[in-house]
């Protein structure tokens, strides 16, 4: 899954485009390096999230394109920072 899709999906990030415009800025990274929007993901790789003073570390739990609202939270492990 690619990772904007995924930031969204999860609902790190509430919509696609600024998830797009968060990678091409330089505000993701996928272990240890910056993120392109097209990305792909796996379970196990560890995303960082930067956005304003607020960083967040999250480790990729699942990777399943069908998420419901309350089950969104499940498709990652929260490793540092706080929600966004």
């Amino acid at each position: 899954m690619r990772i904007d899709k995924f930031l969204k999906v999860s609902r790190v990030i509430k919509r696609r485009t600024v998830a797009q415009e968060a990678c091409e800025g330089g505000h993701i990274e996928v272990n240890g390096k910056p993120a392109k929007p097209a990305k792909d993901v796996k379970v196990g790789d560890r995303v960082k999230v930067t956005l304003g003073s607020r960083s967040t570390t999250f480790e990729i739990l699942s990777v399943d394109e069908r998420q419901t609202k309350q089950s969104a939270e499940s498709m990652y492990r929260l490793i540092e920072g706080e929600e966004l």
